[in-house]
């Protein structure tokens, strides 16, 4: 096998053949998930890509590249992971919230149209209301008539 002396460390074409092979695996687990990914997972998986891309730089500055980039790949996708779960959260809490004022906006619409219905109901009680008033007059006003017709 051959090796080639990368940033102070041996490695093999073999090595770098897994390392290879790890990141296509990766790719195609998160290019094949069936739906879109939620807040959650990912804020996990940038925060994970972050950290492990942090992680390796600075591993490869003190010698262990690898181990930089899997310390700094946890602590991301933990980061990311709580705060995406955080923004999750809020996501619901607002989804919640608009569809608790839908339901309001509709009973107020309805509470709306039945406030007019009674308006409309009390209106014609009054119309109804005069013209029996006014019958009654009109009663009252024949009986004064024909008593006073009487009277002559």
């Amino acid at each position: 096998m051959e090796a080639t002396l990368i940033n102070g460390q041996w490695t093999t074409i073999k090595t770098r053949t897994r390392a290879s092979g790890l990141v296509v695996a990766l790719l195609f687990v998160v290019a094949g998930c069936a739906q879109p990914l939620n807040k959650r997972e990912g804020g996990f998986l940038i925060g994970g890509g972050l950290g492990a891309a942090t992680g390796a730089i600075i591993g490869a500055a003190v010698g262990h590249p690898g181990a930089g980039a899997a310390i700094g790949g946890a602590m991301g996708a933990l980061g990311g992971g709580i705060i995406g779960d955080q923004l999750n959260g809020q996501e619901v809490k607002q989804n919640e919230q608009q569809q608790a004022m839908a339901v309001q906006q509709r009973e107020l619409a309805q509470q709306r149209l039945e406030l007019e219905q009674m308006k409309k109901e009390r209106e014609e009680l009054k119309k109804e209301e005069q013209k029996r008033e006014i019958e009654e007059l009109r009663a009252e006003l024949d009986e004064l008539r024909s008593s006073r017709r009487s009277r002559r």
